[in-house]
């Protein structure tokens, strides 16, 4: 035993030292599913569509081979296929082994990703329409009505299925165009058949043989494709097969714990979500999106791929071409047919659930590290973020914060007062996170573990015991989340009662949960370890982070009695992890292609659902040098999730640690991100409602401009600011392009810059390139507090950056910041519109407020300033009240590095927020 613990604590070691490992992961060639689908040749598919008919509201057939069996081979079964039509334009279809055929097994089914009042908006269909292509029988098709203006198409000879728009027939997406379709049924192993898979000193038993999928799916009218996250690669998908590309490996979609990942790869990493969307030259967005939850490969075709396949194809439009694999499941795929790049992204929402609403103090800056020591040191660092004035809002503690890495305790020598630190903080409206991982140390004196070895818990290796891995805790078991009874029962675990030690400000964080295993096959779970019902984990490891994230998500829930929203940062995750919280890039390193890689992840992020996201500022691993991390923090105070977080074996870096004028450049870029709370905590609130992500790509704001579609160096917070980061050391200029027609302002300055064209600017050390667009009004709050909290009834700033018709337009979204009384129409949501020298405020709250839910603020509005306006005028009226207000030239910014010159302002107008009211320019 003492061999192995030494062996172990080797193995950690190595771990903390050596970087990304290639050997120890699989490539497509290794992997032998993925190799045999790659292998395959367009046009190879010989099944058809038979029996094609109407039931239950879906169009329904067989999928059987066209040509006689050999009976030497084991016989094709045939597949049973259904294709149902939603609500928005939303087509599903499902293929899988026909039950009553008796195949060995069930095959797995993703459970709970699908929201349920999405089976609600099922259209159901009455009839087909069949018609001929070339006047041939052979070229029958069965079409479907899928919405206004487009159609579902099933050919049956060859099968393929595709969305298109019935004006002109022109396809949108398409699935077997290229004949590339193949599914492997399950059947009994005959006495000669080798089924384990071998790598690396670990065998895969696999007792149901081989069981994988694949096929082609075609986007037309597109330039580019998105998503599949989670890689560290460029935002816009490069090619992986096909003409000019070298040896290169599919975008692969498997959770796994790799430490120090490579930028510019296309290696899986912590997080899946199988959805991908397309964009073109014509504006038009459209999407695919597969529930399946086993390893999957995605290739990226190259254009001329194809070019001696023989299978004709519209030439009329302009096409990308994919190829999908995975190991297991069946075909469960929706096809999005936008048109817009937000039309798409709704439609993927009503399928996988919107974002959930955050609190306020969540999207404010946190303060992490591996690890805080004691309790002396967090009230250290919180002092000196106080002694700095340096606003912030949240202490994170890592895994030594424990009692042996034993989860929901408490190191009694290090952190003997947990509940009178916790309080500590909150007097000052800030809170703590604790960090809780799906692994169980197994110490028959843990009553976690205890527990749930009792109740059998636990998820079982290929023999039918309790799967025992390693982790930090050293020899671990992991519960079976899969299971929902095991989600509520470790739910429970974070009531006051079971987390001793815990508050009502303290939550949580899941690390580690793809799930990493530190002596398994590639670092995670082996594939034969068993789930609920018999299910293999091949079958969902993708989803076990998700569930887990949604068993502790819940748990907070309950622990407030359903009234405090939960906040969980998650590092794996899966479609519809969206609904439980926020996520980040994992152990990145502190380098300036690791700076410039995050944009392009959480941009793959945004789009894919995950509005919540960040990277970990200064990068994980290693010690940057100063100026990378003031860049760093320049950029990180407009991530969505912004927080510093640093290896153990890296030097301290809390932002007081690098000389007063470095600690003066972080301390101006944290509280720019404060200003602009209000504006966050309202694109927080679209998020939730319409699915459309926080930041987001330029093509999304403006997507028929072509210089857009390839820019992941810049972005856009919501509709009204731009951003683009620094990513070189001693950089002096850098080259911004400014999508559209209208102007765009300096944040800092108010200068103006022409849309439409790339501008050469100088940068200094004291910002990075962000700008107003013209047309937008931007909420803010300009007085410094010590956190959010503390900021909560303190008075609006209204930045109105006037277009070429002096007009302007912006919301604002107040609630409490906290519980849940906004889904019961608790809340304030304003919609402020300049025109003809008028600033009206408007109530666009979609709901009254039911019962006794109601939100009122005291805040009032003390300053608007106006970009892009000739002065003037000397005074403004104010109605109601016909009081005036004073115009006169003002700081566009209070308290930073460049307060910026004279901006045309509207001092003291005195309206309240929630108020009806308009002021007008005399």
């Amino acid at each position: 035993m003492k061999r192995i613990a030494f062996l172990f604590l080797l193995f950690l070691a190595s771990q903390t030292v050596h970087s990304w490992k290639k050997d120890e992961f699989r490539a497509c060639d290794q992997t032998p599913f993925c190799k045999r689908a790659r292998f395959r040749k367009p046009g190879s598919c010989t099944l058809i569509a038979a029996d094609v008919s109407i039931s239950d509201g879906d169009l329904t057939a067989k999928l059987v081979p066209k040509a006689p069996q050999d009976h030497d081979q084991d016989p094709i079964k045939p597949l049973t296929l259904s294709i149902s039509v939603y609500q928005d334009g939303i087509l599903r279809l499902k293929i899988d082994e026909d039950p009553s055929l008796d195949p060995p097994k069930k095959r797995f089914q993703v459970p709970d990703v699908i929201v349920p009042e999405f089976e609600s908006k099922k259209l159901w269909l009455q009839s087909a329409s069949t018609e001929k292509l070339d006047g041939n029988n052979a070229g029958l098709s069965s079409v479907v009505y899928l919405s206004d203006g487009y159609e579902a198409v099933l050919r049956h000879d060859p099968f393929e299925v595709y969305v298109r728009e019935k004006a002109g027939n022109r396809r949108v997406v398409s699935l077997n165009s290229h004949g590339l379709f193949d599914f492997e049924q399950l059947r009994v192993k005959k006495e000669d058949e080798d089924w384990e898979e071998r790598f690396r000193g670990h065998t895969d038993t696999r007792p149901y043989g081989p069981q994988s999928i694949s096929f082609d799916v075609s986007f037309y009218e597109s330039d580019f494709v998105y998503g599949i996250p989670e890689h560290a690669s460029s935002f816009a998908l490069k090619p992986t097969r096909g003409p000019g590309v070298e040896e290169s490996e599919p975008y692969r979609l498997f959770n796994l714990d790799v430490f120090e990942y490579v930028h510019d790869s296309p290696f899986g990493i912590y997080g899946s979500i199988p959805f991908m969307v397309s964009h073109g030259k014509s504006g038009k967005s459209s999407g695919f999106f597969w529930l399946n939850a086993a390893e999957m490969q995605i290739d990226v075709l190259a254009k001329g791929w194809d070019a001696e396949d023989g299978i004709l194809m519209p030439i009329d439009q302009s096409r990308i071409d994919t190829f999908w694999m995975t190991e297991a499941g069946i075909v469960d795929t929706f096809f999005f047919i936008g048109p817009g790049p937000k039309d798409v992204v709704k439609q993927y929402m009503s399928v996988t659930g919107l974002p959930a609403m955050p609190q306020l103090f969540s999207t404010a800056y946190h303060q992490c590290r591996w690890n805080y020591r004691d309790e002396e040191d967090v009230e250290n660092v919180d002092s000196k973020f106080d002694e700095h004035d340096i606003p912030y809002d949240v202490l994170w503690l890592d895994i030594e914060h424990t009692d042996g890495k034993r989860y929901f305790t408490w190191d009694k020598l290090l952190f003997p007062h947990p509940e009178e630190m916790q309080r500590k903080l909150a007097a000052k409206g800030r809170h703590m996170v604790t960090i809780v991982d799906p692994h169980i140390k197994r110490d028959d004196s843990f009553d976690l573990h205890k527990d749930a070895s009792k109740r059998g818990y636990y998820v079982k290796d290929a023999s039918g015991k309790d799967f025992d891995g390693w982790c930090w805790p050293g020899s671990s078991s992991y519960p079976d989340v899969l299971n929902p009874e095991i989600r509520s029962w470790w739910s429970e675990k974070f009531s006051y009662k079971n987390y001793i030690g815990s508050t009502p400000s303290l939550y949580i964080w899941n690390d580690m949960n793809e799930p990493s295993v530190f002596n398994g096959p590639e670092v995670t779970m082996p594939r034969d370890v068993l789930h609920l019902g018999g299910v293999e984990h091949r079958e969902l490891h993708n989803a076990y982070g998700y569930y887990f994230h949604m068993a502790t998500a819940d748990g907070l829930v309950k622990r407030g009695d359903g009234k405090d929203r939960p906040f969980v940062l998650s590092r794996a995750f899966f479609a519809g992890s969206q609904r439980y919280g926020a996520v980040w890039t994992g152990d990145n390193s502190a380098d300036w292609d690791h700076l410039r890689v995050s944009v392009p992840m959480i941009l793959s992020l945004g789009l894919t659902g995950m509005s919540f996201s960040g990277a970990d500022v200064g990068g994980f691993f290693g010690n940057p040098e100063p100026e990378l991390l003031v860049r760093w923090y320049q950029l990180g105070a407009y991530y969505p999730f912004f927080r510093g977080h640093a290896h153990h074996d890296t030097k301290r870096r809390e932002p007081w640690l690098f000389g007063e004028r470095n600690t003066a450049l972080m301390r101006d870029a944290i509280r720019i991100r404060y200003t602009l709370l209000p504006y966050f905590y309202t694109l927080f609130r679209e998020a939730n409602v319409t699915g459309v992500p926080v930041v987001r790509p330029l093509w999304m704001e403006f997507p028929s401009d072509e210089a857009a579609f390839s820019n992941d160096e810049a972005f856009m917070v919501g509709n009204s600011l731009l951003v683009q980061g620094i990513y070189e050391t001693r950089a002096k200029h850098a080259s911004v392009y400014l999508p559209g027609k209208e102007s765009w302002y300096d944040l800092r300055t108010g200068t103006a810059y022409k849309g439409g064209k790339t501008h050469k600017l100088e940068v200094s050390e004291e910002s990075i390139p962000a700008f107003q667009r013209a047309g937008t009004i931007v909420p803010r709050k300009d007085r410094f507090r010590r956190s959010s909290t503390q900021m909560m009834h303190d008075p609006f700033t209204l930045v109105m950056a006037l277009n070429s018709s002096q007009e302007a337009e912006g919301e604002l979204y107040l609630d409490d910041g906290k519980s849940f009384d906004f889904k019961q129409g608790a809340y304030i949501h304003r919609r402020f519109v300049f025109s003809n020298g008028h600033l009206t405020s408007l109530n666009v709250a979609s709901s009254s407020p039911l019962g006794n839910s109601r939100f009122s603020s005291d805040c009032i509005i003390e300053r608007i300033i106006i970009l892009g306006y000739t002065p003037g005028a000397k005074t403004a009226l104010v109605e109601p009240g016909n009081q005036k207000a004073e115009i006169e030239l003002g700081p566009l910014r209070f308290g930073g590095q460049h307060g910026g010159g004279g901006a045309v302002t509207i001092r003291k107008p005195g309206v309240r927020v929630g108020e009806d009211w308009k002021i007008k320019i005399l």
